[in-house]
């Protein structure tokens, strides 16, 4: 595939933003997207990850939106208090 083949495609992919926040309170990652639906938690990162991936075409056809051609974006937060 050549770079302009490349780039043509990904110019058509859909783009979702996941915000990932630490709850400190809880203890686990959480991950949001209103557009998709979704809100998965987990203790890690990597996991969660994994998680919003697998999960997002199924939860995109369920809510009636295309399913092909998306691009998952993940925007990251952490926030401590130090003492």
């Amino acid at each position: 595939m050549t770079r302009y083949q490349n780039a043509y495609i990904i110019s058509f992919m859909i783009k979702y933003t996941v915000e990932l926040t630490w709850d400190d309170e809880a203890s686990v990652w959480v991950a949001e997207n209103g557009d998709i639906p979704i809100a998965l938690e987990s203790e890690s990162l990597d996991l969660l990850i994994e998680r919003v991936r697998l999960a997002t075409p199924e939860l995109l056809e369920l809510n009636g939106k295309n399913s092909k051609n998306i691009s998952l974006h993940f925007k990251m937060e952490c926030q401590t208090m130090v003492a």
